[in-house]
């Protein structure tokens, strides 16, 4: 079903966010505990920086945690759920997994839950409906590490140049587009389908036409008539017009469109916090609103958040769990939200950053989170949906693209991978 935040309030627990972690590496083994964890990358230019902050993270713990050590291996976005299906299927589990999707891992009892890893005060200070969001048959297994909501970003100087306002419906979105074009900007609007996160890029056209993934009780909705009008209209009135740039959408990757905005060369897209940062070190001035819908506002937007999740099969878990109640310190949660520009995952931190002038742009972002709308991520079947959507929807929007026919196809893989689940 929708999952929608109700609020950015929790209670955290009276005993404080203070937790011993001393001891943990001489349980089980009886000697030195090697604890692998592979994390997705969030930088957006290629770099290394959150290989160095998992690295910094683990160096603390380590000295901290006598013969326990972290050996930490981070993969692109686009690869990293497929890195650790195949580790799991191999039989070769790490011990932290830090991606987009645990729920199909949960079903499967390949998981343990968060009541068997953390401390109460670290699980209490969690915002509640991310929390809640963590949960298989009301069982948590998922943890929130990072939150993102997403904006529809335009660059302002071009809009001002070509004498445009930030659009409010579709039809100007278009009319905006078609403006950028005349003047020779490359992504009038950049609409990346490829396959790092096509997945997002997809839900938020369907949610601004009054659609999405799942319907009001959690059934698969991926046909319905707002989703295909969706898809319609982009086929028809973005990339039919050649309004979307030189790279077809289905070859458009998210990190290829963000760079391309941070360069100056694209008017308009579908961006989350971290894009703000890196626009701003090119000079480049952003303006930000929701993605309207077809003739206004929608009724919700989307919102994003990752996991982290930990692995039975090597039977770690008071290690696993010492790291795990390190890491979401909020030392360590902050530095990270500070890093790319994202929403910290818990009560104090996020009272931390609306209270900070200095995340003063990213508020908008913190007040969209009451009206947004995440992935059907309890749904054991959703890792293999997104992964179905990521193959085939950008072809949607193609020359020779079914809206109807191929939305359709997805919908009813989707149906069938959920009954077999």
């Amino acid at each position: 079903m929708h999952r929608r935040f109700l609020g950015l309030t929790a209670t955290v627990a009276a005993l404080g966010m203070t937790v011993a972690l001393s001891g943990c590496g001489s349980s089980g083994s009886g000697g030195e505990v090697t604890l692998k964890l592979v994390a997705a990358d969030y930088d957006p230019e290629g770099g290394d920086s959150t290989k160095r902050y998992w690295d910094g993270v683990a160096t603390a713990f380590e000295a901290k945690n006598q013969g326990v050590k972290i050996d930490v291996t981070v993969h692109d976005w686009k690869d990293v759920d497929r890195e650790v299906a195949e580790m799991v299927a191999a039989g070769k589990a790490p011990d932290i997994a830090q991606i987009g999707a645990y729920a199909d891992y949960a079903a499967k009892d390949q998981l343990y839950s968060v009541d068997d890893l953390l401390s109460i005060p670290v699980q209490a200070n969690f915002l509640a409906p991310l929390a809640d969001a963590g949960e298989v048959n009301r069982v948590p297994y998922g943890l929130p590490f990072v939150a993102s909501t997403r904006l529809l970003f335009y660059n302002e100087t071009l809009f001002t140049r070509a004498g445009l306002k930030a659009p409010t419906t579709w039809d100007e979105i278009g009319s905006a587009a078609a403006a950028l074009e005349r003047r020779g900007v490359k992504y009038p609007f950049a609409l990346p389908l490829g396959t790092e996160e096509a997945q997002a890029e997809t839900m938020m056209w369907m949610l601004s036409a009054g659609g999405g993934y799942t319907d009001a009780v959690g059934t698969y909705q991926i046909d319905s008539e707002p989703n295909v009008r969706a898809f319609d209209w982009l086929k028809d009135d973005l990339v039919g017009k050649g309004l979307t740039g030189p790279v077809a959408p289905a070859k458009l990757n998210r990190k290829t469109a963000f760079t391309a905005f941070a360069d100056g060369e694209v008017g308009m897209l579908n961006g989350h916090p971290s894009l703000l940062q890196q626009a701003e070190k090119k000079g480049v001035e952003v303006g930000m609103v929701p993605l309207p819908g077809p003739n206004g506002k929608p009724e919700s937007s989307m919102g994003v958040a990752d996991w982290m999740m930990g692995f039975k099969q090597n039977g770690h878990r008071e290690q696993i769990g010492a790291f795990l109640d390190f890491a979401y310190s909020d030392d360590n949660v902050l530095e990270f939200a500070d890093q790319y520009d994202l929403l910290p995952v818990t009560v104090s931190a996020s009272e931390a950053m609306s209270e900070d002038a200095e995340h003063k742009k990213l508020w908008p972002f913190l007040e969209a989170l009451p009206e947004s709308t995440l992935y059907p991520v309890d749904k054991t079947s959703w890792a293999k949906v997104s992964e179905s959507i990521k193959k085939q929807i950008g072809s949607v929007v193609g020359p020779d693209g079914d809206p109807a026919g191929t939305l359709g196809s997805i919908g009813r893989e989707a149906m069938a991978t959920e009954n077999a689940e």
